[in-house]
């Protein structure tokens, strides 16, 4: 009998324990809730606006590390942008009469560009690419292949290759006649705000240029 009143008593002072932890654990669950709710105009206002990032602000990219036949990829509108930095013998070949005339759209006549970047080697220096890396056919991402030859065989000439369905586009971008990707790769709005600094989603100040009035993205 004893032991019955004395189970019953142990009994009791555990649900009393459960029911204080509980308030406790609700109490504090409640605070905090409370100082979340205080914070979030201080962290929200931390945060872009929401019209800016669908506008795409711009971003600074440093290219002094960036070794000649390298490439880099970043992120810009949430797109992946490819930054080359080109050697004398690639921009060489961008010239070739022969390789130029493999070429769909070799004068850049299409609209994938902005007007100051409408030249032979597509950018505004001539030993730095920018490009959006998305193929113009069915969005997949081009492979970076600038070596010439290789698993491509011996009639690549180096630049870059959708494995999806096999465009080819040369080192500026330019597509290949006879492939599946109607259109040269875009080139984004960008300058130079140092030798070495790029800021893509920006013109220079003597451009207009707005970058949804182009062909294909």
């Amino acid at each position: 009998m004893a032991e019955s009143a004395h189970s019953q008593t142990a009994d009791a002072h555990a649900a009393g324990g459960t029911r204080r932890d509980f308030l406790v654990i609700t109490g504090n669950a409640l605070l905090g809730i409370g100082a979340v709710a205080a914070a979030w105009p201080l962290i929200s206002s931390m945060n872009p606006a929401r019209d800016v990032l669908a506008a795409g602000a711009p971003i600074d990219v440093d290219l002094s590390s960036l070794q000649p036949g390298q490439q880099i990829l970043v992120l810009w509108r949430s797109r992946p942008i490819f930054i080359v930095h080109r050697t004398p013998a690639e921009l060489k070949k961008l010239q070739d009469p022969q390789d130029i005339s493999l070429l769909r759209d070799p004068d850049s006549n299409v609209l994938q560009q902005p007007p100051y970047v409408k030249n032979w080697h597509r950018s505004i220096k001539p030993e730095y690419l920018v490009l959006v890396g998305i193929c113009t056919h069915l969005g997949c991402i081009p492979e970076f292949m600038p070596q010439p030859g290789g698993s491509l065989g011996p009639a690549w000439l180096g630049g870059y290759f959708c494995p999806c369905h096999g465009s080819r586009y040369d080192l500026s971008g330019r597509v290949f006649s006879g492939v599946p990707a109607p259109y040269n790769l875009p080139v984004p709005p960008h300058h130079f705000v140092s030798g070495t600094t790029v800021r893509i989603g920006e013109n220079p100040t003597t451009s207009p240029f707005d970058f949804d009035s182009i062909e294909q993205i």
